[in-house]
């Protein structure tokens, strides 16, 4: 089965603005691909999306289905954290988490903003212009990296 996106709009709304439908299918997409598809078992509820501050912006098909997910936290110290990145397997190579990305470092602009990467992904989010800050680490299991955009680089 091959989901097509529905004009490949990218949505975006606080949790608060959300409607209990689609935050479910949302979380439905992140369950999907990190517990189930990587065989991960691990907290993917940890209670940030609930924060006034969190935001949301995601990807639907015509039938309904979100394609794919991000989300956009703010931690204590301002920082901006994307976290969730992912895109439904029916929808991959579709260019989906490019434009994800590029509405998300748009909200951001010229804040400090931090991601946690698997490893595989590096290139990619170097080419929003974040970079390493530290050593691979695993987090359940799978290989991560620690990376930060510069403010002061930021376009």
């Amino acid at each position: 089965m091959t989901l097509q996106p529905l004009a490949t709009s990218v949505h975006r709304a606080y949790t608060a603005d959300l409607d209990a439908e689609d935050f479910y299918r949302m979380l439905r997409l992140r369950v999907d691909v990190f517990v189930v598809e990587q065989a991960c078992a691990y907290p993917e509820l940890d209670g940030r999306d609930l924060e006034d501050s969190t935001r949301h912006f995601w990807i639907d098909s015509a039938d309904g289905y979100v394609l794919g997910y991000l989300r956009l936290l703010e931690d204590p110290d301002g920082t901006l954290r994307i976290g969730r990145v992912c895109t439904a397997r029916a929808a991959r190579g579709l260019g989906l988490a490019r434009k994800l990305m590029r509405a998300a470092v748009a909200e951001i602009g010229r804040a400090p903003s931090v991601l946690s990467a698997q490893t595989y992904a590096l290139d990619f989010y170097r080419s929003f212009g974040f970079a390493e800050t530290g050593e691979e680490y695993l987090e359940d299991g799978i290989p991560h990296v620690d990376m930060r955009r510069d403010p002061a680089a930021a376009k």
